[in-house]
């Protein structure tokens, strides 16, 4: 019998989340995917499924695929760069330059070329994915990322105002028609790759240009991604602009662009007040943590511990450039020890996060923003990695969820040796 490409048996030591607290292991067990879904994880295979192809990965390490919940895709040409400055001046000095470059298709192609092949080769099977306000080379991106084989949203970026000259859309009707246009293009484009609506953040985004963004959200039924409280100077520049509103996230809100019937991630969420917090919570919005980010830029330590333990969305995003790597294995580590920081120096009521936790948020939790994605629990999407030790040998018996950890600190995403993406194997 032939099978499709999305269906296969893996065999190797499985894990994976149950729930945030809950890390669930199989010693020499058995994935059954069928046309890319999970139809369970076995100590033997089913009498129904013994004939399906199997690739047997015994003694490696089977986790489900990372989810990149906040990315920027043109500014991984200059990760790792003045990284001692402060978020509004770092954006000066080095994104909105960079971004401009955009305009130029061939330049763009050179970038995101890098940029896409990049994330093909490491743990990342989902991400939600920031370009820049330009239209072809956004187009560009989600051909190549499509290309990939990654899923993803991709988003073209507004911005209309406090912004410089080389790098600002002319008004809002401008902007909004463009990206209802890109929308038209784009929406069922691709397999693989969706858009999704990106004003950049509230300081960039004139009023008029987020009413009519929130028109068309409704038109075309897509989702949301943006920046909320991640910086101080941030905002109060956006008490400012905005002064009716009582908290940054109103601003998004009053457009309907904050959660509810809009799938919406947030960005950092640094120093969210608790009516923020509270929002978020009754309107489900979905918060991408970036550890690295925050500590980059001088932005803080996010109160993850109180969103998990509220049961709000919480997944990890890399964001770069802001975050200086594209692994998703890094930013569970980074979440963690962040985590810690923020409880000896800040609030000792706020317990460090667990391992088991940062691993839910990079897998499972950000996930579930695609669907049933981040587990290998029946009726799961199919993303799985297949991981490599051998470069941190130990001499001691380990049990799978030491292994993980391991794994996690010591190697990363160049231990990634194959990759399935919704059952369809990349590498």
């Amino acid at each position: 019998m032939e099978y499709s490409k999305r269906t296969r048996i893996l065999k190797g030591d499985i894990c994976y989340s149950i729930d945030k607290h809950t890390l669930k292991t199989v010693s020499d067990g058995f994935i059954v995917c069928e046309n890319g879904l999970i139809k369970g994880v076995f100590q033997q295979i089913p009498e129904q499924y013994k004939d399906f192809p199997m690739e047997d990965y015994n003694g490696k390490l089977i986790i489900p695929g990372l989810t990149d919940l906040h990315v920027h895709a043109p500014q991984y040409s200059f990760r790792g760069l003045h990284m001692d400055l402060e978020l509004l001046e770092w954006l000066n000095t080095n994104t909105f330059p960079e971004e401009s470059k955009y305009k130029d298709l061939e330049y763009a192609r050179k970038a995101y070329r890098i940029f896409a092949g990049d994330l093909r080769r490491g743990g990342t099977t989902r991400a939600s994915i920031f370009a820049t306000l330009h239209v072809p080379a956004t187009k560009l991106l989600m051909e190549l990322i499509e290309e990939s084989g990654i899923r993803a949203y991709v988003g073209k970026v507004n911005m209309d105002r406090n912004s410089p000259d080389y790098l600002c859309e002319s008004d809002a009707l401008s902007s909004a028609t463009q990206t209802v246009q890109w929308l038209k293009d784009t929406k069922d484009a691709y397999e693989h790759v969706k858009p999704i609506i990106t004003p950049r953040f509230i300081p960039t985004c004139s009023d008029e240009l987020m009413g009519m963004l929130a028109d068309a959200q409704k038109e075309f039924q897509v989702p949301v991604q943006s920046h909320l409280s991640e910086n101080r100077g941030e905002i109060a520049w956006v008490r400012e602009l905005v002064p009716d509103s009582r908290f940054y996230g109103e601003a998004y809100d009053r457009f309907g662009l904050f959660g509810g019937e809009t799938p919406t991630i947030m960005a950092h969420c640094v120093h969210s007040s608790p009516e923020e917090i509270q929002l978020m919570k009754e309107r489900g919005v979905y918060i991408a943590h970036c550890p690295q980010s925050n500590e980059n830029l001088s932005s803080g330590a996010a109160p993850v511990r109180l969103y998990l333990d509220e049961g709000m969305n919480t997944g990890l995003g890399s964001d770069v450039a802001g975050g200086a790597t594209l692994s998703i294995f890094r930013a569970m580590t980074d979440a963690i020890q962040v985590s810690k920081l923020r409880y000896c120096m800040l609030d000792e009521q706020m317990e460090p996060i667990t391992m088991e936790e940062a691993f839910f948020m990079g897998t499972k939790g950000g996930g579930s923003f695609f669907g049933k994605v981040g587990s290998f629990e029946e009726d799961y999407e199919c993303d799985a990695l297949i991981l490599d030790e051998s470069r941190i040998p130990h001499p001691q018996h380990l049990e799978i969820r030491e292994r993980l950890e391991r794994f996690l600190y010591l190697s990363g995403d160049d231990g990634v040796i194959h990759k399935f993406v919704g059952g369809r194997k990349i590498f």
